[in-house]
């Protein structure tokens, strides 16, 4: 059985600096501090957390939306999940990310929410106050 995650988180920063935290491969391996080599064309691929998550990049619209066909290394064999980002500005100049990431098998659901929570919303925060200070 699979389900979906689906989070909202805001930055105070805009949708380009965020969106490079999902979408550049140096960019996400500075924040993680684990090894990331993403394409930035439909259809290719992406590897990050040192290979622990894979899979192809589906749709790309820079600063506004990223669709990956994505699966960790614990998912059972042929298993893929779909994770959508959408990246929104705010009024206050900031940006407001959308992460719907449907067919994630129902066991692991709990660790990859914090995962998503730990290894990228938080770090982006911690990033995203030195660059305005």
């Amino acid at each position: 059985m699979c389900k979906t995650i689906q989070q909202k988180v805001k930055f105070k920063a805009p949708p380009v600096t965020i969106y490079q935290f999902i979408a550049d491969s140096k960019k996400v391996t500075a924040l993680t501090g684990e090894t990331a080599v993403i394409s930035k064309q439909i259809g290719g691929s992406f590897s990050t957390m040192s290979g622990k998550v894979s899979g192809i990049i589906v749709d790309l619209k820079p600063s506004a939306r990223i669709v990956q066909a994505w699966r960790r290394y614990d998912f059972p064999e042929g298993i893929f999940s779909m994770a959508s980002f959408t990246f929104k500005e705010t009024s206050e100049g900031g940006t407001e990310v959308v992460l719907t990431h449907r067919g994630v098998p129902k066991e692991l659901i709990p660790g990859i929410e914090e995962d998503w929570r730990q290894n990228y919303w938080d770090k982006i925060r911690n990033v995203v106050k030195t660059l305005s200070v």
